[in-house]
């Protein structure tokens, strides 16, 4: 199969989030405790860039627009993705062909026209085809602040690993088969979490560029468990959680600790006490993660590990957070921590005289 058939939109990675924000002062110390640092701003709206190694951010705070409309209904949040592609026009007119929903995005006098389709929730899904160092979107529409480093650093974070959506009861099967048909997307993992109560069912969707993952979660029993709570706050689908990689997660959970950045709570003494058990061999340092409170996945079976490190954020912008990962060979997401946490949280129960195995 050639590259045109297999990827025939010539997707090529994550170009930026967008997020729409109704006033100042909401969005940014969320960026400023993520490692983001401001570099540039729009020439003619109330648009930043905020970056951090690879990734952009992009504020957007533009009266009357698609972005505020998005802010109205679902409060401070993600509202927008883009995709690189090697030709834009070329892939905008393809997925109008397929039946995507064309959007239109406002531009001033000597701005560049992003074409963009409707994605999950009605955000925008942009096309993006300048990225180049020198001639990007950025260096056309934006003015870079002086002395500033245009890739800052920032916790250590160089890419987005993936972007999580929550949908409706029922709609996970239809935005899969959008992304099949639109992005030659397939799916990677597919798992089944049941709790006492409430479950839900995922979708792991992938580009074939192996760059853009978009897990598809939905609720799976009748009561209102994590995913229709999410929709209900949000008011309807949409980014969940952006996961953003690195290639060492304690250092970089020590910045975001530094920085004052709220982390899910840990899991019990137990969850680490069954590592051993549960990745026999996986030369990780259990301390440290015990203190830090991070997640460990993978498979290290016939003796060759192959792991994940894992931690989330609290809720930041109303019901979405962020996911930090740093990734040792395994491309999961981190699945088998779901059943090793509600393990261990019984074995505690039991040790605790809760749970009446007798």
């Amino acid at each position: 199969m050639t590259e045109q058939t297999e990827n025939p939109m010539g997707l090529d990675g994550f170009e930026f989030v967008e997020f729409a924000s109704p006033k100042p002062g909401v969005i940014e110390p969320v960026f400023e405790m993520l490692g983001f640092i401001k570099v540039a701003t729009h020439r003619s709206k109330d648009v930043d860039l905020y970056r951090q190694g690879g990734i952009n951010f992009i504020l957007n705070r533009e009266p009357k627009s698609p972005a505020a409309y998005f802010a109205e209904e679902h409060g401070p949040s993600p509202c927008g993705l883009a995709f690189r592609v090697k030709d834009s026009h070329h892939a905008y007119a393809r997925a109008l062909e397929l039946g995507a929903q064309p959007m239109d995005m406002q531009t001033g006098p000597m701005e560049l026209r992003l074409p963009a389709i409707k994605g999950i929730g009605g955000a925008a899904l942009y096309l993006i085809d300048r990225y180049a160092e020198g001639s990007s979107i950025y260096d056309i529409d934006f003015r870079w602040l002086d002395g500033v480093d245009r890739h800052p650093k920032g916790c250590g974070f160089h890419t987005i690993d993936h972007m999580t959506h929550n949908v409706y009861r029922g709609r996970m099967a239809f935005w899969a088969k959008y992304y099949e048909k639109l992005f030659n997307f397939r799916e990677l993992r597919y798992f089944d979490i049941k709790g006492e109560y409430t479950g839900l069912t995922s979708k792991a969707m992938t580009a074939p560029d192996g760059k853009i993952r978009i897990p598809l979660n939905e609720e799976a029993s009748n009561a209102t468990g994590q995913i229709e709570e999410f929709l209900m706050a949000f008011n309807g689908e949409g980014i969940q959680h952006i996961a953003l990689a690195c290639d060492d997660l304690p250092a970089c959970w020590d910045k975001l600790k530094a920085r004052g950045l709220p982390f899910m709570t840990p899991p019990p003494d137990t969850y680490y006490e069954m590592l051993d058990e549960r990745l026999p061999g996986h030369g990780e340092p259990v301390d440290e993660l015990k203190r830090r409170g991070l997640l460990l996945d993978g498979s290290t079976e016939d003796g060759d590990p192959r792991l994940l490190v894992q931690i989330f954020s609290e809720t930041l912008l109303g019901p979405v957070f962020f996911e930090f990962i740093q990734r040792k060979r395994d491309e999961g997401f981190g699945e088998g921590n779901f059943k090793a946490l509600f393990e261990s949280i019984e074995r505690d129960q039991v040790r605790r005289g809760v749970l009446n195995t007798a």
